[in-house]
């Protein structure tokens, strides 16, 4: 094995890889994730949203960016770029591509847009969505403010619902 080549043996611990798997064509990492343009393409990543000010761009050739120009700062407006972002990601995946969602660390920022992503597109819970996030990426950890945008988004959610009357898909309503 030459040197650059992943190996499998228990002796050596593998780099991990610096995104991971949230759900299908939905993957979080750290701005380091923005550089493996060889881990991007074998993952089909075709766009990637940079939840910073100031992060590089994606190094991959074919990879689209999406900036989402907010600093981790609970103060921040998160909320305000939430609808365009998943619109944007839920086109990639439906053009049978894959969205690689990053910030400086992949812990707050990054996380919070994957949690909503999960919630607008996926129809989860802001409780199930974020379980599925912190399992992909056990650092994830949006700040205190950017939790509370996520729970007025659920609740934005569930008010379109209703209001197209759809039976409510995140567990509440007399059926609940």
């Amino acid at each position: 094995m030459g040197p650059g080549e992943a190996g499998h043996c228990g002796a050596a611990s593998p780099v991990p890889p610096p995104f991971a798997l949230v759900a299908p064509s939905l993957f979080l990492g750290s701005a380091r994730a923005a550089g493996a343009g060889e881990q991007l393409a074998r993952a089909g990543v075709t766009l990637c949203v940079n939840v910073s000010r100031q992060q590089p761009g994606p190094s991959a050739p074919g990879v689209a960016e999406l900036r989402v120009p907010v600093f981790d700062d609970p103060a921040e407006d998160l909320l305000a770029h939430l609808e365009p972002t998943c619109a944007a990601m839920e086109a990639a995946v439906r053009a049978g591509g894959a969205c690689l969602v990053y910030c400086k660390n992949g812990r707050s920022r990054s996380a919070a847009v994957c949690t909503a992503y999960l919630m607008r597109h996926r129809g989860l819970s802001l409780t199930q969505a974020f379980q599925l996030v912190k399992s992909a990426r056990p650092v994830a950890e949006p700040n205190p403010g950017f939790w509370c945008q996520l729970e007025k988004y659920e609740e934005a959610l569930q008010a379109q619902s209703c209001l197209r009357g759809e039976p409510p898909a995140l567990g509440v309503g007399p059926e609940a």
